[in-house]
């Protein structure tokens, strides 16, 4: 890893150490994915202004009216998908925002499929996938309703925006025994929820009480 991925000061491995610690005492109890966390470069995924805070276990504004993930939020529902315990060779991302959470998920699948609707966020998004060396993350720009039919199934999908309801056509790109982790609901009364795929229908899971932006159709 080179100097500017290891980060210095507020950005330092100290740094990243101690939010690991806040997020296993937090309830994450996924080793791979503090591990993931701990060895993931946030600092590159945001402003060099706000590089200090970038292992504060909190969201921070990526422009565009976007947020990068808080912390805990990025390992709860990365540790909610890999649970299965089912090999993840086919992961869809609707929200590639500046690219933190593919980064994560990309060390948990054979091939990452990423969707973001707006154009400026996703050019930045895959810089980093270039500089970080990410060769299993293709990224499209797209309207995530959608999700990405010619690749379905996937064994994973994971949502970072909230829809009110969840789109039947991200449960018809899951693959039998695949798993959804979704945020859902409108501002103020979010919930983030597991969906299940099953021989029989879909199961569905409460995991948390989650506030993300909206999630719009469409692209720019």
């Amino acid at each position: 890893m080179n100097i500017e991925h290891q980060g210095i000061g507020m950005t330092s491995q100290r740094s990243r150490n101690r939010l690991v610690e806040q997020l296993r005492t937090m309830g994450i109890q996924s080793e791979l994915i503090l591990d993931a966390i701990k060895n993931t470069p946030r600092h590159l995924f945001i402003d060099e202004a706000l590089a200090s805070r970038a292992y504060d276990n909190t969201a921070l504004p990526i422009g565009f009216n976007q947020t990068i993930s808080q912390p805990y939020i990025v390992a709860r529902m990365t540790e909610a998908l890999i649970a299965g315990g089912k090999p993840l060779k086919k992961v869809l991302e609707i929200g590639t925002g500046c690219g933190y959470q593919t980064v994560v998920l990309a060390r948990f699948a054979e091939q990452v499929y990423t969707i973001e609707r707006i154009q400026g966020l996703l050019s930045r998004a895959r810089e980093r996938f270039y500089s970080l060396k990410c060769r299993n993350i293709k990224a499209m720009n797209s309207d995530g309703n959608l999700g990405w039919p010619e690749q379905a199934p996937f064994d994973g999908i994971l949502v970072t925006a909230a829809p009110v309801g969840v789109p039947a056509q991200l449960l018809e790109q899951l693959a039998v025994d695949g798993r959804l982790v979704i945020p859902v609901g409108t501002a103020g009364a979010q919930k983030l929820l597991l969906l299940t795929r099953t021989e029989d229908g879909i199961s569905e899971k409460y995991l948390d009480a989650v506030s993300f932006v909206p999630m719009l159709g469409g692209t720019n």
